[in-house]
């Protein structure tokens, strides 16, 4: 294998960290970021630090594991992981999760991973979110693998094809973990289901039929429950964007807004459940069946643990009931909880200022996104 083909992707080499970091360190916008991110520290000082970084590990760190704690402690109630389902800390995982926030789902992932002892993982980040140079380098220095998305169907399969043998080569021979979003881009729904394309992706690589080269990624379906959505109202406002304008598409500059917003926005209790690999499920499958079959059983199967190992809230109840108009879920919730997710939806509506503004469809949108979570776990524990 010829691992260069990878070079335009792969994280940096621990070797190309120290041109790299001066290269950080001599971007006045890198400046700007990393002085508001670690205020009252003058920038002198955390470039000495960052040059002492002699590994990636080292640069997460010295650097992302406190910024990532502190956006813990400020932005959320609780931030905890089970990691049970998954024994075996030396062995290497691709943990394939739903997805609610553009860089805490990873981010968060990391830090409990070294509080548990264990290795971060590698990240799998879509190019379009790689606004500035310097974000480029930045996501590169910390352990992120570029996902091409603006391709021609011709290029864009020669390049799903090489993430595919750089993700089997990551697990097999550097037997370094990996996240992956279960879709592209968030659902906006929060209805979470795993897109075939990104299991054809996987299967791309490897050695064997499509079921060993599954197999070879040791895929570890993780659920990640937040009890508040910061961007909850910018999804319902993309939803209406969507119905009432012809062709409407979300801008760089609502990217970064997202992004922000995910980051310092109220999410309550944060919780990530590991869910047993799915290779128990693999080996039984029946390998002679119409490959878009093994696929759709496979995504069911990664969705089925998901959904199980979600985290509830009295939020998804009271949705669920809200949106239903009854009271099925009452036991699950007092009245003082009642109000205050009331009043929180009222909120975020309020933020919401969009011309010929629908509230009533708003509202059922946002209320979607915290009941959608109860119907799958209900529906996967039956």
């Amino acid at each position: 294998m010829d691992i260069t083909e990878f070079n335009e992707i792969r994280p940096y080499y621990d070797e190309e960290l120290p041109q790299i970091l001066e290269e950080l360190i001599a971007d006045q916008a890198f400046q700007k970021a990393a002085c508001s991110a670690i205020p009252n520290v003058p920038f002198e000082l955390l470039a000495q630090k960052i040059r002492t970084c002699k590994t990636k590990l080292d640069f997460q760190k010295t650097f992302c594991y406190g910024i990532l704690w502190k956006i813990a402690q400020e932005h959320t109630d609780s931030l905890t992981l089970d990691h049970t389902a998954l024994p075996n800390k030396e062995k290497a995982y691709t943990y394939m999760s739903n997805h609610r926030d553009i860089i805490l789902d990873s981010g968060f992932l990391s830090i409990l991973l070294v509080d548990e002892g264990m290795d971060t993982v590698e990240i799998a980040i879509g190019d379009n979110l790689l606004i500035y140079p310097w974000i480029k380098k930045l996501v590169r220095v910390n352990k992120s693998f570029i996902v091409q998305r603006a391709l021609t169907m011709r290029q864009m399969l020669e390049s799903s094809a090489r993430m595919s043998r750089y993700m089997h080569y990551t697990i097999a021979e550097k037997n370094q973990s990996i996240w992956i979003a279960q879709r592209e881009g968030r659902a906006k729904d929060s209805n979470d289901r795993t897109q075939d394309s990104v299991l054809k992706m996987l299967a791309m690589g490897g050695e064997g039929d499509l079921v060993e080269r599954l197999m070879e990624m040791n895929i570890a379906p993780l659920a990640i429950s937040y009890e508040y959505d910061p961007c909850d109202f910018l999804k319902a406002q993309e939803f209406q964007l969507k119905r009432d304008v012809e062709g409407y598409k979300k801008t760089t500059q609502d990217d970064l807004i997202n992004m922000e917003t995910g980051l310092f926005g109220y999410k309550g209790r944060v919780h990530f459940q590991m869910a047993p690999c799915i290779n128990d499920k693999l080996e039984q499958l029946d390998r002679s069946l119409p490959k878009p079959d093994l696929f759709a059983r496979i995504s069911t199967c990664i969705d089925q643990r998901i959904h199980s190992n979600y985290r509830m809230y009295p939020g998804n109840y009271i949705a669920y009931d809200w949106l239903k108009g009854k009271a099925e879920f009452e036991q699950n919730y007092t009245q003082e909880e009642k109000l205050r997710f009331i009043d929180y939806v009222e909120q975020q509506l309020g933020k919401i200022k969009i011309p010929n503004k629908d509230v009533d469809f708003l509202r059922e949108k946002l209320l979607l996104m915290y009941a959608n979570p109860l119907i799958n776990y209900l529906a996967a524990r039956q």
